[in-house]
């Protein structure tokens, strides 16, 4: 059983683009009672064709999704996958050629009743877990690289380069490679656990240390509201679209004993 309860909460801001191509949300299902799933997506060509997409798919087999008595972890990652998978072969399978085609970045998690987290990470966007005030883990390049260095052959510096040619990039509907996707897994959640899925339109501006503070500090939606206008103030007028959830782990409020007596009625 859970040991605390979840705060959280989805913010965006346009940056100085022409048009918002990211997409965040959180869901429920109604066949897994006390799992919480986090999308987020960030629209590369083809606007926001893609990142709609990653939310579509999300819904639809989280909806479907049936829990069963015990978590079982590797269960939980086939769903994480199979959203990527199908996202992927949709955007794929669009009609539309050349600089428009559907593409997006995305980023998964899911908490389940049992004081568990699994996430499943494509692209540039990222998951950051903290500890309090303490970042003890983000997604980053380096599985990716690693991944181009044993399928592909390619030695490290060349891998690092590919990593940012177009005809490589890691993303779902890429018609020229498939996505490579990342998962990870955290057990034994406790309150001061907290979870952050962002675009690169705001963790580009921030070390990893400053987004532990303020989460650590804030409610979610004042931390979101903080961190929006700190970005934009970097971001010096050129900022991206920038999106993020939130999800805080904290200790239930402790339940107050009322010692008053209450005035029982006659029974007729």
């Amino acid at each position: 059983m859970s040991t605390y309860k979840i705060e959280a909460g989805t913010a965006q801001h346009i940056g100085s683009r022409p048009q918002q191509n990211d997409r965040v949300a959180l869901f429920t299902a109604p066949k897994a009672p006390g799992y919480v799933l986090a999308v987020l997506a960030d629209g590369m060509s083809g606007g926001a064709a893609g990142a709609e997409q990653v939310l579509h798919t999300a819904k639809q087999l989280f909806d479907e999704y049936r829990a069963s008595e015990t978590v079982s972890m590797a269960r939980v990652e086939e769903l994480l996958r199979e959203i990527a998978h199908d996202v992927h072969q949709i955007l794929v399978m669009d009609p539309r050629t050349g600089s428009s085609e559907p593409q997006s970045s995305m980023v998964l998690m899911l908490l389940t009743p049992q004081r568990q987290a699994a996430w499943a990470v494509v692209g540039d966007s990222r998951l950051y877990r903290f500890d309090n005030k303490e970042c003890i883990g983000r997604s980053s390049d380096a599985e990716y690289v690693a991944h181009l260095m044993e399928q592909d052959k390619l030695p490290e510096d060349a891998a690092r380069k590919h990593r940012q040619a177009k005809l490589l990039n890691n993303v779902l509907g890429n018609k020229q490679k498939e996505p490579f996707i990342s998962f990870g897994t955290q057990e034994n959640l406790k309150a001061g656990d907290a979870f952050l899925l962002c675009s690169d339109g705001l963790w580009s501006y921030f070390a990893d240390v400053e987004l532990a503070t303020v989460i650590a500090k804030k409610s979610p939606r004042e931390a979101a509201e903080l961190l929006i206008n700190k970005a934009r103030e970097r971001a010096q007028g050129k900022g991206d679209n920038c999106s993020m959830a939130i999800l805080k782990l904290v200790a239930p409020p402790k339940e107050e004993v009322n010692y008053t007596v209450q005035k029982l009625r006659k029974a007729v």
